[in-house]
């Protein structure tokens, strides 16, 4: 898994007010738990917007005034009208402990399917998954270069090293679907075809 670093500062008081003035000062209130008291901190919010809007899923290293710790981001509260960061919950990492996380799922190679007119169907972009930090992907990439229209990749056919896959075994991951316009049939199949009748057209008018 990708990392990340953040400098933080604690809090010393909390409270409506408290997070009002942190806000106003142009940080986000933060807290981190997982690891014996929580800690009450705050971080810039240009810093932590980098980390929230990117595509990717961070370890991140938060120094708190000289002490660093590494944590993932377990929950966040936005704005719901500017979407800037009002609140992060921080969950403290263990190299001995397994943590729940989801990863973005990513495709590669382009699908027969899609090349013969199908769509490309990715029902979750987010996948959970369980294991130790020191285990954890960057991403699921999942190769789609021989999906055809009608096929799909399960969960119960990904194969992922020291982790544990925690959605349905039955579970769509990517599929291609039919669209209009749509040909069923690949193009090197019709090929094959076309060439089978031009040989047997080319024995009738010898006879």
């Amino acid at each position: 898994m990708k990392k990340a670093q953040l400098s933080g500062s604690l809090r010393a008081n909390v409270g409506k007010k408290d997070a009002k003035a942190v806000r106003n000062a142009g940080r986000v209130p933060c807290v981190l738990y997982g690891a014996g008291e929580q800690v009450l901190f705050s971080v810039r919010s240009v810093d932590m917007e980098k980390i929230i809007f990117s595509p990717d899923v961070y370890q991140i290293e938060i120094d708190l005034d000289g002490t660093k710790k590494m944590a993932i981001i377990q929950d966040k509260q936005m704005h719901p009208v500017t979407d800037k960061p009002r609140h992060i919950d921080f969950l403290e990492l263990n190299d001995k402990k397994e943590v729940k996380v989801s990863l973005p799922v990513r495709t590669t190679g382009s699908a027969i399917g899609v090349m013969n007119g199908g769509k490309l169907r990715v029902p979750n972009r987010m996948l959970r998954v369980l294991g130790l930090p020191a285990n954890l992907p960057e991403e699921i990439s999942i190769d789609v270069t021989e999906l055809r229209i009608g096929e799909s990749v399960r969960i119960s056919g990904l194969e992922l090293n020291n982790v544990t896959m925690l959605e349905p075994a039955e579970a769509v991951v990517v599929g291609v679907k039919m669209a209009r316009g749509a040909s069923e049939t690949d193009e090197d199949e019709d090929e094959g075809e076309e060439g089978e009748e031009g040989e047997g057209e080319a024995a009738a008018s010898e006879e």
